[in-house]
């Protein structure tokens, strides 16, 4: 599969915490994360991936270097720029799943879209609908959150991550809380929008199997890139 475009380019990335002592936590990482990849960070607790993950997400902007998401520099951008960015750019799905117990799947994926309000309310549902079938939730889009079980609850906080039509899709431990049969199911949808779609995803995981099943994996030890 040809790949045209980066959807991450990632050059000459320090980040140090400076409490109580100063240290290095990244250290000189580069890398690019083609469009329609499926990628997973990977290394023991400690080795920088989560940190890793935060600056790539536009969480944190205290680091040296460059990011550049979709053709865009992120760095230098402010906290508001940085916030409406990632709104409209990155998808997140985290190890727990956070839709609303008391509102409807529906109403769960439609949130996200409301929000960046740059749609009519009716392409946001039908887009909603769309995504419901796409990943095989169909039937339970009227059902209250709570009432589903921890599979379909990640697979709609995928198709909740997918709503704005996301640059990237960033996983943090996404089957960290489920069995395996449920995370295998979750690994194969992020493969299918990877491979179908062109969605880039790019998933923090200490799960062996999920890394394996990726297309790529970046290792960490150290803050380095091994």
């Amino acid at each position: 599969m040809t790949h045209t475009k980066q959807s991450i380019v990632a050059t000459g990335i320090n980040k140090y915490f400076h409490d109580p002592v100063t240290f290095q936590v990244l250290k000189n990482i580069n890398f690019e994360v083609d469009k329609g990849e499926f990628v997973a960070i990977t290394g023991k607790s400690g080795s920088g991936k989560s940190t890793l993950m935060y600056l790539l997400s536009t969480m944190d902007n205290g680091y040296e270097g460059n990011i550049a998401i979709n053709g865009q520099q992120v760095t230098g951008l402010n906290q508001k720029q940085l916030a409406d960015f990632r709104n409209e750019h990155i998808g997140f799905v985290f190890q727990f799943h956070y839709l609303l117990p008391e509102f409807t799947v529906l109403d769960n994926l439609m949130l996200p879209a409301l929000k960046l309000n740059k749609k009519p309310k009716e392409y946001i549902e039908q887009r909603a609908l769309e995504l419901v079938d796409l990943l095989d939730v169909k039937g339970q889009e009227k059902k209250l959150a709570s009432r589903l079980s921890g599979g379909q609850q990640q697979r709609i906080a995928i198709a909740r991550a997918m709503m704005n039509e996301p640059a990237i899709i960033m996983g943090d431990e996404p089957t960290g809380n489920l069995d395996s049969k449920n995370a295998s199911v979750v690994i194969e949808t992020f493969r299918h929008l990877a491979k179908e779609f062109g969605q880039t995803i790019i998933a923090v995981t200490h799960d062996n199997d999920f890394a394996a099943r990726c297309d790529r994996i970046i290792a960490l030890a150290d803050g380095e890139i091994i």
